[in-house]
């Protein structure tokens, strides 16, 4: 049961951490899946066995992806840095660099917001 490495008691937390909780040991869970099924279907002699087991593991992705859609619709912490991240051309440290040095900053002064999306651009091309 998930709730079993919860680390303080279930009544301390609030819901929206209760939530979180689920979503990411399920997430961990279907991870764990997909990871045994490419496994097994690797060592795997029986064709038959190794397409349903490869199958099997689109599967547990299909459900990996799901749970991950429900935190980003959540969490907007997780939002953010999904956003970030996923479907991008840039080599992913320098889309690091870019956030964590505040390249993407509006030229107000210091102030202004760091979005990467303002910034991933200009890294498309540069390896």
């Amino acid at each position: 049961m998930s709730s079993e490495d919860l680390h303080v008691p279930r009544d301390v937390l609030t819901q929206e951490s209760r939530l979180l909780h689920y979503a990411i040991t399920s997430l961990k869970e279907e991870l764990d899946a997909v990871d045994w099924y490419r496994q097994r279907a690797d060592d795997c002699e029986d064709q038959a066995l190794r397409e349903i087991l490869l199958h099997n593991m689109r599967e547990e992705m299909e459900h990996a992806a799901m749970v991950l859609e429900w935190i980003r619709r959540r969490n907007s912490d997780f939002a953010g840095h999904l956003k970030t991240y996923l479907f991008t051309d840039a080599p992913i440290t320098k889309i690091e660099k870019v956030v964590e040095h505040g390249g993407g900053d509006d030229g107000g002064g210091g102030g202004g917001s760091s979005r990467p999306s303002s910034t991933i651009g200009s890294l498309k091309g540069r390896r």
